[in-house]
């Protein structure tokens, strides 16, 4: 770091990091260090060449094929980091994740891969910032995290918008042409017959057409084959584009001349938000992932049945242009841990986790005395919830232990401080010591460390630390942690000490994680879809029941007419609250949770109910990030992003 002197260097890490007394900016701190090949990362877990992809010096891919080549190589530790109903401005998970996973690694020296989300690039730009982690405790290089990183969310927003430009092409064609020349058009001739692709075979299966000869078909045949018939108002397949902008979130398409006024209302998502990002982080396989493109349903026709994917001819393309993306991305922390960064799902609409295959790639890389550490979005009561009945159904992994980060501020907030709004001066009761609204909002932590449980895996609390935090709140959070089941609580310093300051809190996870687990879902599949919902709002929420609107009770019965009833569910709701309100706080009891709408992601895998109204789409503030962010032209070092 330049400029420096050794009054201002506090110590020299294990790799050679130096840590300053006051900590500066997260980008000067992502700067100061020089990482080290990624080759070099690869290696020491012992990857070979003939798996790694490089993408520059400080990133690669790990191709698939390394699961096989370790088949044989028994699992580690299986650790899910989450958080209390968090602030506005977030209580560090992603740092906590980061500087557990220093801890292990270059402190305990236990074998360790850390697994995060990459980050949209909508709210890198607009006001959240990255997601990189932060002071001591982070990915780097940092804005190649945060950025384009190796082109999977680029991927994914040009895999969406192939399968929304079909849509409207099939639909435009089917109302200005006939069965015949539609047939003509859509069936080629090859060697003088007329011939069907593979997933035009398909298509005849699932409509009962038990023939592979196109020229065998009847006309009836034929016209069942060649038309969707897509009811436009049931169409849920958007656009997206991984920017916040508002101006898009509805628009009218078919304008133009040649499009013959064939106009319809829709609109754009930000790219998080598609499901061929939900089926990245779900599919275990490219096959996989083949298989839930096909089984995307994107509208009804006009009998109500599912129109597929498949069923617009359009998977194996989806396939294709995935095909590097479903690869993980190496990286490494600060102190050289090892990090795979892959996929990033919404934590409301979607899962809200990286991906199956980063978590399984790296629990074999570590082996059976390393660990894996993996973090789940938002709070437990969404993220974690996710993360056990979703996430590991799919996977069948099971976690050894649950890190549940909090913060003196986030649980005086819960006690009744005053609200806490992001760009504005923190209240003084969170600058002071104030025990009488920590004890009453840690009812928040304590519901969480109770849900965890509920899962039978053990629960470790990591106290995130701030610099206005006293000794007596930090010992009063532990008290409350320990008597709601907690294994330990402990308070961490990692923002500043990098790994070593999360090395009592490894230490903990180490112990926890030896502990036999009784692991169990809160649910099972076979119930049907209205008992899944209120399970999850009495169980992880504290909820006393659940309303639902008449269009909610329509979709119920029609997905389940559709054969969508076992799918597993994904509550889209609120991150700053239990219940539907964002305003109340703590751990409230006795509300209901009232259900709007209900949507299906079947190809990857679950359903949606919508509590209240869900911004696909974010904005940008008056001043977003950018303002801050620029080059440095001599250099070629980013300035200003965080």
């Amino acid at each position: 770091m330049s400029g420096e002197n050794n009054a201002e260097i506090a110590r020299t890490g294990p790799t050679g990091l130096k840590f300053l007394r006051k900590v500066p900016g997260d980008m000067v701190v992502a700067q100061s260090c020089t990482p080290v090949h990624i080759m070099e990362v690869a290696k020491k877990l012992g990857v070979d060449e003939e798996h790694v992809d490089l993408y520059g010096k400080h990133k690669a891919k790990l191709d698939l094929s390394i699961l096989e080549s370790m088949k044989e190589r028994k699992l580690g530790k299986y650790v899910c980091v989450t958080g209390i109903t968090p602030t506005p401005l977030g209580e560090g998970k992603s740092t906590t994740t980061v500087g557990l996973c220093q801890a292990l690694g270059a402190y305990l020296n236990k074998a360790t891969i850390g697994c995060l989300r990459q980050p949209s690039q909508g709210p890198t730009f607009g006001i959240k910032g990255g997601a990189a982690g932060g002071g001591y405790s982070q990915v780097v290089p940092m804005d190649d995290f945060n950025l384009h990183l190796t082109g999977d969310n680029h991927a994914i927003t040009a895999a969406n918008n192939l399968l929304a430009a079909q849509i409207d092409a099939r639909m435009f064609h089917e109302s200005t042409q006939s069965d015949k020349a539609l047939w003509r058009r859509l069936v080629p001739t090859r060697n003088g017959k007329p011939y069907l692709s593979p997933i035009m075979l398909r298509r005849l299966r699932r409509l009962g057409i038990d023939k592979v000869d196109a020229s065998e078909l009847t006309e009836d045949e034929k016209s069942r084959f060649v038309r969707l018939d897509i009811d436009e108002s049931t169409i849920t397949w958007r656009r997206v584009i991984d920017t916040n902008d508002r101006f898009i979130r509805k628009i009218v398409v078919g304008c133009g001349p040649k499009e013959k006024d064939k106009i319809r209302y829709t609109g754009f998502d930000i790219t998080v938000a598609s499901e061929i990002m939900a089926i990245l982080a779900l599919a275990t396989s490219l096959d996989d992932m083949r298989e839930r493109f096909s089984k995307m349903v994107v509208a009804l026709d006009k009998k109500g049945n599912a129109v597929t994917a498949d069923d617009l001819g359009v998977t194996g393309a989806l396939t294709v242009l995935m095909k590097e993306a479903i690869k993980p991305n190496l990286m490494q922390t600060l102190e050289q841990t090892p990090m795979i960064v892959h996929a990033g799902p919404f934590a409301n609409i979607a899962h809200g986790n990286s991906s199956i295959i980063a978590d399984q790639i790296g629990l074999k890389l570590v082996g059976p005395d390393g660990f894996v550490v993996t973090e789940a979005g938002f709070g437990a009561d969404i993220g974690m919830e996710k993360f056990m009945n979703i996430k590991c159904r799919y996977s069948g992994l099971q976690p050894n232990a649950v890190v549940l980060v909090a913060t003196v501020r986030a649980l005086k907030m819960h006690g009744g401080g005053p609200k806490v709004v992001a760009g504005l001066p923190l209240a003084k009761e969170y600058k002071e010591e104030n025990l009488v609204l920590l004890d009453k909002g840690s009812c928040n932590m304590q519901h969480l460390i109770k849900l965890a449980l509920k899962f039978g895996v053990p629960v470790v609390v990591a106290v995130n630390k701030f610099p206005t935090d006293t000794d007596a709140e930090l010992k009063l959070v532990r008290q409350k942690a320990l008597e709601a089941g907690a294994e330990d609580a402990v308070v961490a310093d990692h923002w500043r000490n990098g790994g070593l300051g999360a090395k009592e809190l490894g230490e903990a996870v180490v112990k926890a994680s030896q502990k036999e687990t009784k692991f169990q879902f809160l649910y099972e599949l076979d119930r049907p879809i209205k008992e899944k919902i209120e399970i999850i709002v009495k169980e992880a929420y504290g909820g006393s029941g659940v309303t639902y609107s008449r269009l909610a009770e329509k979709q119920i019965a029609n997905y389940t007419k559709l054969g969508f009833a076992k799918l597993p569910i994904c509550m889209a709701k609120t991150q700053y609250s239990f219940s539907a309100n964002p305003e109340l706080k703590g751990a409230p009891k006795g509300f209901t949770i009232p259900i709007k709408e209900i949507r299906a992601s079947v190809g990857a895998g679950f359903l949606f109910p919508l509590v209240g109204e869900m911004s696909t789409m974010p904005g940008l503030g008056t001043r977003p990030a950018f303002y801050d962010i620029d080059i440095d032209t001599k250099t070629g070092k980013v300035i200003g992003l965080s």
